[in-house]
């Protein structure tokens, strides 16, 4: 089968160590999010592994229940009585593109009864050029449009990235 080298290999990088991971952990009226995102350096870019648990879920036959997902600039999971993230800064942009080609947009994350996983790859950044920075879950999802931030709504989540053995 044709596919069948690559999905040996992808099964191969999923058992290593990631290159680095943000433990993410909900804010002030979340505190039941938390989960994990892993960056795995590969040569043709970054695998992104991405499980989080605790997300907010509507009822009903037509839940919506979609969140933005970006790393941001800054280093810290902190903030204020507004913003608890405030200090996690704005979108990572290092090449001041316009939204939605930010360095640190990434694809939503879909809530299935508070539960998201996601895997996708990208050659928007490296793992080097993102230790130390957050990565974010926004309320709302990005609508890939709005500047400079895609209308994403409320910081509800928020991780550091850290090299893994650190």
């Amino acid at each position: 089968m044709y596919l069948e080298p690559q999905f040996d290999q992808m099964q191969n990088i999923l058992k290593s160590v990631p290159s680095a991971y943000a433990m993410v952990k909900g804010g002030p009226g979340f505190p039941n999010i938390n989960g994990m995102v892993c960056f795995y350096q590969l040569a043709d870019g970054v695998l992104v592994l991405t499980q989080i648990n605790g997300l907010p879920h509507s009822t009903g036959s037509c839940p919506a229940d979609i969140f933005g997902f970006h790393i941001h600039e800054g280093n810290q999971c902190t903030g204020n009585a507004q913003d608890p993230f405030a200090n996690a800064g704005a979108h990572y942009n290092p090449n001041h593109c316009p939204h939605p080609a930010h360095a640190g947009d990434m694809p939503p994350l879909f809530g299935n009864h508070g539960f998201a996983f996601m895997a996708f790859m990208t050659d928007r950044f490296s793992v080097n050029e993102i230790i130390g920075r957050t990565v974010i879950v926004h309320s709302s999802p990005d609508d890939f449009k709005t500047q400079p931030s895609g209308n994403s709504g409320n910081k509800i989540a928020c991780g550091q990235i850290v090299r893994n053995g650190m």
